[in-house]
């Protein structure tokens, strides 16, 4: 069975973009030892993707080379007209039906890229194994939250907390909490 791991960077206010969902903001905190927090090993370690369809578009109008390359990736979003192509798969229907599934039936991890509101979709669904946090050393007045609409109230367990010398603070959690 995988695990779901949210995997994302997050303003000290709980933002993960600005509401036109611009990441800008992650270029400015400054990395004098060019880390690139693990981001490299875990990469390495998925081999799904999952993400919402406005981080895809998101993703798409930045003008680089897609960036997940290695990994199978799905996009849930409610558009019923899109056509998967050689870099993502569209769900456009029975999205929890097929998150179980996928999760149920591979192997391999899988990373939850976002949004907010499939971060919510997936976590008051009781699917997300895994949250590492990027505690950015920035505040962002306005945006996208890292849980969008209403998540259902849930106790997490820190398994693991790193201090990095830019002031980012990484914050692992695991779900569920054993009782």
């Amino acid at each position: 069975m995988s695990k779901i791991k949210l995997y994302i960077a997050m303003s000290l206010n709980g933002k993960i973009a600005r509401e036109n969902g611009g990441v800008d903001w992650l270029d400015v905190i400054p990395n004098p030892e060019n880390s690139d927090y693990g981001y490299y090993d875990f990469y390495n370690s998925v081999k799904f993707t999952i993400q919402g369809y406005s981080t895809y578009a998101l993703v798409e109008s930045w003008n680089v080379p897609f960036p997940y390359t290695a990994t199978t990736n799905y996009v849930l979003t409610s558009k019923s007209n899109l056509t998967d192509n050689e870099k993502v798969k569209f769900i456009s229907s029975n999205h929890l039906e097929f998150v179980k599934n996928l999760k149920e039936n591979e192997e391999a991890d899988i990373w939850l890229i976002g949004g907010g509101k499939t971060n919510t979709f997936l976590l008051n669904n009781g699917l997300i194994d895994e949250i590492r946090i990027f505690m950015m050393p920035y505040i962002l007045p306005s945006g996208i939250d890292l849980f969008e609409e209403l998540p259902v109230e849930s106790l997490l367990s820190l398994n693991t907390c790193i201090s990095h010398s830019s002031g980012i603070v990484e914050l692992i959690y695991k779900l569920p909490v054993e009782k």
